[in-house]
C-alpha cells in the first residue's frame, strides 16, 4: 500500500467545532490508517504557502481526545483567498509574479501530502476545490475533503453546519447573564449583536433558545422581577425589512409598559442601508481578502442605537455582542455527535481518493454525505417563513 500522508487545516473565523474536528479526525485515521503520517499547517492556507506546519506526533494522536474538550483550533486560522493574487502578495505570503494556487501545489507536493482537509466555512472550502481541480490539472495525487464550520450556519447546501448548535446555546447564556443588566437603570434599552453577515439563523435560533431557559425561571412579580422585563421584544435579521416607524411606536409602548427593551440583532441587518450612507458622503468602507465589508468598522449596534434610542426615550442604551464568547466555546453534545460522525466519512472518503465536503446534505433529507465542491456556496439565506420563527414573531408581538 502507498504511504499516506494527511495534512489538516484550519481557517476563518472561530467556531465551536475546530480542535474538536482536528481531535476526532486524527482518532479516525489513528483506528483506520494507523501508519499514516500527519501533520497540520498553521493559520490556515497562510501557512501552507509560508511553509509554516508542524508534525501530530504518536503521543498526540494517542491523546487526540483531549482535542474534543477545547475550543479554537490548536493549528490557527487566517483568512487567505488562494484565488486573490494581489492580496496575497500584498501580505507577503508570496512573491509577485507567483501565482498562490501554484505556491500552495508545490508545498504539498514538496511535503509528500495525498490527504488534505480543510475545516471551515465556504470560502474556506470553495479554495479548497480551486487547489483540488489544480492539483489534478498539473497531474498531482491529492484527495481534498472539507468540513463545513460557521456559527452563521449560512453554507449552501448544508443543513446545519459545525458549531452552529453550540454558538446557538452559548449566545443564549450570554444572555441571559446581560438582561440582568435592565435592574441598573429605568428606560433601559439592550441591544444583543448576534453574528450574522448575510443569515439571520443564528440570531433567530438564538432568541428561541433563550425564550426557552426563559421558560425555565420562576419569576417574582412583586417585586418587578417579571417575565416580560427579562423577554425579547425585537428580532431583526438581515432578510426581513425593518419597518423603522411602526417598529419604534411597537418598542416604545414596551418600553412604556416595562421599563426596559431587549433587541436580538443581527450583525447583517441593515448593514446596505449603513454601507450606502458611508459611500454617499465618501466615507471609504473597509473589505476583507474576499470583498466581504469588515462589520467590525461599522459599527452596527451604534447605528441602531441611534435609530431607537431617542425614539424610545431609553434613559440608558447598552449594545452587547455576544459574538466572540458564542465562537469561542468548546461543542457541546449535539455538535460533537455532528462533528464525530462528520469526521468518519470524511476520514472514509478521503482513503477512497474522494473528493468534497462531508455535511447533512439539503438535497438528500440532510443525510450526512460527501458534496460536490461545486455546490459549496455562502450566503444561504435563513428561510423567515419556517413555522418556529413565526411562531417566535408572534410570541414577541412582532410582525
Amino acid at each position: 500500500m502507498a504511504s499516506i500522508k494527511i495534512a489538516f487545516l484550519t481557517s476563518g473565523g472561530l467556531a465551536p467545532c475546530l480542535s474538536a474536528s482536528i481531535g476526532a479526525l486524527i482518532q479516525c485515521y489513528r483506528d483506520s490508517a494507523p501508519d499514516a503520517e500527519m501533520m497540520g499547517y498553521l493559520h490556515g492556507y497562510r501557512g501552507l504557502l509560508l511553509g509554516h506546519s508542524v508534525d501530530i506526533p504518536a503521543k498526540v494522536r494517542e491523546r487526540a481526545n483531549i482535542l474534543l474538550t477545547f475550543g479554537g483550533t490548536p493549528l490557527g486560522n487566517s483568512r487567505v483567498k488562494l484565488t486573490n493574487v494581489e492580496d496575497c502578495v500584498k501580505r507577503g505570503y508570496v512573491k509577485a509574479g507567483e501565482d498562490p494556487l501554484a505556491v500552495a501545489a508545490d508545498r504539498l507536493v514538496k511535503d509528500g501530502v495525498t490527504i488534505l482537509h480543510t475545516i471551515g466555512g465556504d470560502d474556506t472550502n470553495t479554495m479548497a476545490g480551486e487547489l483540488a481541480s489544480h492539483m489534478a490539472g498539473e497531474g498531482h495525487e491529492l484527495t481534498v475533503v472539507g468540513l463545513p464550520k460557521t456559527v452563521d450556519n449560512d453554507v449552501t447546501p448544508i443543513v446545519q453546519t459545525l458549531g452552529a448548535a453550540t454558538a446557538v446555546e452559548q449566545g443564549a447564556v450570554f444572555f441571559e447573564n446581560i438582561a440582568n443588566e435592565n435592574t441598573t437603570s429605568t428606560r433601559q434599552l439592550i441591544i444583543h449583536e448576534v453574528m450574522g453577515r448575510h443569515c439571520g439563523w443564528l440570531t433567530a435560533a438564538t432568541a428561541r433558545a433563550y425564550r426557552r431557559r426563559l421558560d425555565e425561571k420562576i419569576f417574582l412579580p412583586e417585586l418587578l422581577v417579571t417575565k416580560d422585563r427579562w423577554d425579547v421584544d425585537a428580532v431583526y435579521v438581515p432578510e426581513k425589512d425593518i419597518d423603522f416607524e411602526k417598529e419604534c411606536g411597537r418598542l416604545r409602548t414596551r418600553m412604556d409598559e416595562n421599563d426596559c427593551v431587549n433587541i436580538f440583532l443581527s450583525e447583517g441587518a441593515g448593514i446596505d442601508t449603513i454601507v450606502r450612507e458611508k459611500e454617499a458622503v465618501g466615507e471609504e468602507v473597509a473589505r476583507d481578502a474576499f470583498g466581504h465589508v469588515k462589520l467590525d468598522f461599522l459599527d452596527l449596534g451604534e447605528w441602531f442605537s441611534q435609530q431607537f434610542g431617542d425614539r424610545l426615550g431609553a434613559g440608558k442604551i447598552l449594545v452587547q455582542k455576544s459574538g466572540y464568547f458564542a465562537r469561542s466555546a468548546a461543542p457541546n453534545a449535539e455538535d460533537l455527535d455532528l462533528i464525530r460522525r462528520s469526521a468518519a466519512l470524511a476520514a472514509k472518503s478521503a482513503l477512497n481518493g474522494q473528493n468534497g465536503v462531508v455535511g447533512l446534505d439539503m438535497e438528500v433529507e440532510g443525510e450526512m454525505a460527501l458534496i460536490d465542491f461545486s455546490r459549496i456556496r455562502g450566503g444561504k439565506p435563513f428561510d423567515t417563513q419556517i413555522d418556529w420563527f413565526q411562531s417566535l414573531l408572534k410570541g414577541i408581538g412582532q410582525a
